[in-house]
């Protein structure tokens, strides 16, 4: 049913298992074709590049609550401001990842960049905290809205149950786990549909807007940086919101090994994408401010609905769909980029041989992605998952600061290295600055739940000599890890 990625093989039962260990070639390298190799195929152009972004980045936090930057910079005007650099800042983020995309041709993203610049310690740890709490956290976090929103037109009038919104998310992670592991193409060309359905979703609230100014509804503009002074420790805070809400932009980088010409596609997929995102978001907001204060934004609990209801009549019951949708394509993204992750720190000894597997007619990382599906519904039915987020939401801006900063590294440890893409040098170190800055802040303005966070972090430290280190494990612990 599977076999090992890349390598050659020899028959072992119901699948065909790769007799080498680790670090493997890259699919770019030039070598010649093993017999019996089976590998991921280069099925993502870059329309597909795209939408992986895109549909991963816009998810439901621009349509239901951007009420968190508003509430820490005190003014229209500021908020604005902050959404705009916010843009400014993932692009620079996601140029970075362009050029170590097009110089480090694996995929893996964040564990891979770590990996080559700093060891194994740090690339395990990382891997560790995305497959044990943040991943299936975040999928949970992300299909309750998927489930909440799929199910509002039907339950107009009253409160949803919860149980029925568990059940529908369920379901909702179900399919999104087997379209993953059905077909790459056709988990591709649903990401790009829920792509243009995100983007219809936009330019349904960015048009009335426009028309709205057209209309001369520019009351909520009026000394637009008026109002409650944002605190010392406000501003940040906004700024760490705004980051959350473009993040999403790396994702491309753990599949590309599938990617078509990723010299030429990852750059360019990742400034289209992080340019239509960036006057997406800041033309929405614009929009809400034509027709609800900023008051009435910090009162309302989906501000696209409040929005639909006010000039839309009928047709805002289209709204929470589109939402619902968008949420859908945030997991159908999410999945198809963190499962490439696994399959790399598989092949890389990191995880158990099984993650490495591909099957061998439908040639997706079946397993990788299939590992995902208990944790999440452990994590959506037990879990108190706003708190694991919160946990661990500054080990994301640690990870990505650090690679960012091995960027820098590389440059002087690795001059040689072949760079068709290079950003000047104060790009990295900006972005990594703030990278580390937010998860600076985060340990002053909350220390408890940084502190936990930090703490479940390191547990991957202990792991990695445990699992990995180790080298006179029982038999039956061997046989456990797949070894």
């Amino acid at each position: 049913m599977f076999r090992k990625a890349a390598v050659t093989t020899v028959s072992n039962g119901s699948y065909l298992q790769g007799q080498a260990n680790g670090r493997l070639p890259s699919m770019d390298s030039g070598q010649p074709a093993q017999e019996g190799k089976v590998v991921l195929k280069k099925k993502v152009t870059l329309l597909r590049g795209i939408s992986i972004i895109i549909g991963t980045i816009i998810g439901a936090g621009i349509f239901i609550s951007p009420k968190g930057i508003l509430k820490n910079t005190g003014s229209v005007g500021m908020s604005l401001t902050v959404w705009t650099v916010c843009g400014i800042l993932s692009l620079f983020g996601a140029l970075c990842y362009a050029e170590l995309g097009t110089c480090i041709k694996k995929s893996g993203g964040h564990y891979t960049y770590i990996l080559e610049a700093f060891g194994p310690l740090p690339a395990f740890v990382r891997v560790w905290v995305e497959l044990l709490i943040i991943r299936p956290a975040a999928t949970a976090v992300i299909s309750l809205a998927f489930g909440r929103y799929i199910l509002e037109p039907f339950f107009m009038q009253c409160e949803i149950p919860e149980l029925a919104i568990k059940l529908i998310t369920a379901v909702g992670i179900t399919l999104v786990m087997v379209l993953n592991s059905t077909s790459v193409s056709w988990s591709a060309r649903i990401q790009i549909f829920l792509t243009f359905c995100k983007l219809v979703a936009i330019l349904i609230i960015i048009v009335p807007g426009v028309i709205q100014l057209i209309k001369g509804e520019t009351q909520h503009f009026k000394n637009a940086f008026a109002g409650n002074d944002a605190s010392v420790m406000g501003l940040p805070l906004a700024f760490y919101s705004g980051m959350y809400a473009y993040s999403g932009w790396f994702y491309l980088n753990f599949v590309t090994e599938e990617v078509e010409n990723p010299e030429k596609n990852i750059p360019l997929a990742i400034c289209i994408s992080m340019i239509i995102v960036t006057v997406g978001y800041v033309l929405t907001n614009v929009a809400y401010f034509t027709t609800i204060s900023a008051g009435e934004l910090l009162l309302s609990k989906a501000v696209a609905v409040t929005f639909a209801e006010r000039l839309m009549g009928g047709f805002s019951l289209a709204v929470p769909v589109f939402v619902a949708l968008s949420c859908f394509g945030s997991m159908n993204g999410g999945i198809f980029a963190v499962s490439r992750m696994f399959f790399v720190a598989s092949r890389e000894g990191h995880l158990p041989e099984i993650l490495s597997m591909i099957h061998v007619r439908k040639h997706t990382p079946l397993p990788a992605v299939i590992v995902l599906h208990p944790l999440t519904m452990i994590m959506l039915f037990i879990g108190d998952l706003y708190s694991l987020l919160n946990f661990l939401s500054f080990a994301r801006w640690l990870f990505i600061g650090l690679v960012v900063a091995g960027l820098i590294y590389l440059r002087y440890k690795r001059p040689d290295m072949p760079r068709p893409f290079k950003v000047p040098l104060f790009i990295p170190a900006l972005f990594s600055f703030t990278c580390l800055f937010m998860v600076a802040l985060s340990l002053y303005s909350d220390p408890v739940n940084t502190g936990i966070g930090f703490a479940i972090t390191l547990t991957g430290v202990p792991a990695y000599y445990l699992f990995i280190v180790w080298d006179k494990k029982p038999k039956w612990f061997r046989k456990l890890l797949g070894k």
